[in-house]
């Protein structure tokens, strides 16, 4: 039994063994490589003037469809290659993270403020005032999106702020669906109805009792949005009615480097895996959050 107990305390803290299942646990209860991703996200929207070797815009016409530095005929000008017009590809996608960081920054909180403040003037009054903006909120839900923004840039033409204006008046109807429902839960409670007792106005009980009962759902749902608003933006760009050229958007560049995959694969793989990287991070961050943010999902 002595020889047992000391064998079990030796392996348990022995450092050799320990490690591995610290370094496990660590990562699962923090988003390390989401959290690296995103920042290097970050920083290149910061400081992409800084950090890209060449300009986004000009390319070197001698020097088309240069392989990324690694392979035979590549080189270390270029460490991502060059696409058609021998525009350099990592200078593009540094650049292209900042357009996509703006876009979804801003149609973020257009759409949070609007559709919290919708959700919690219906889940709060309820009656016909809920029924009213739900269906309202069910009418924008219905729209072809995709369809309403071929018409609209076909009629206005192409801009990044018609873009942002589209995705903002599609982005607040999840916000206020979501608000509402925990408003209506929220609106029962007792410290609730001990401020309607008090005298507490209506503006003053949702601002000051139902409103912090709904942030954490707000940053959560703002978090999981992030991700579904750089991929629906990639694929405007894609279909030709995004960010209009030469801005370097990531949607575009794949839509670029649609007609070389077999002779410069490069030029639509790289945009491709930074919209990948990019939009699983979101989510795993949103997961993360919403693990941490509500008690009743905690599992860490």
């Amino acid at each position: 039994m002595e020889y047992e107990s000391t064998h079990a305390t030796t392996t348990r803290h022995d450092p050799r063994r320990g490690w591995p299942s610290r370094t496990y646990r660590f990562l699962r209860e923090w988003p390390v490589i989401p959290g690296l991703i995103l920042t290097v996200l970050i920083v290149c929207a910061i400081f992409a003037p800084l950090l890209a070797p060449h300009n986004e815009r000009h390319g070197d016409l001698r020097a088309p469809n240069v392989p990324p530095a690694w392979l035979e005929e590549g080189t270390s000008k270029y460490i991502f290659g060059t696409d058609a017009l021998g525009r350099d590809l990592l200078s593009r996608i540094i650049f292209g993270a900042r357009i996509s960081l703006v876009v979804a920054a801003t149609v973020l909180g257009t759409g949070a403020v609007g559709g919290t403040v919708i959700g919690l003037i219906a889940g709060y009054f309820g009656g016909q005032v809920d029924e009213l903006l739900m269906r309202f909120v069910d009418f924008t839900l219905a729209i072809p999106f995709i369809l309403v923004a071929l018409a609209v840039i076909i009629v206005f033409g192409q801009s990044l702020t018609i873009i942002i204006v589209l995705l903002a008046m599609v982005s607040w109807g999840g916000f206020a669906r979501q608000i509402r429902a925990e408003a209506l839960s929220i609106r029962t409670l007792d410290y609730v109805a001990l401020a309607k007792v008090a005298g507490a106005g209506s503006s003053r009980i949702i601002y000051r009792h139902v409103l912090p009962g709904v942030i954490n759902t707000c940053i959560i749902i703002a978090t999981l949005r992030v991700g579904t608003l750089i991929l629906t933006e990639s694929i405007l760009s894609f279909l030709g009615v995004g960010v209009p050229p030469p801005t370097p958007a990531w949607g575009t560049m794949v839509s670029d480097g649609r007609d070389y995959l077999d002779s410069a694969w490069w030029i639509a793989v790289f945009p491709g895996m930074a919209i990948f990287l990019t939009v699983l991070a979101f989510n795993f961050l949103g997961d993360w959050l919403r693990d941490r943010l509500d008690p009743r999902l905690r599992q860490l």
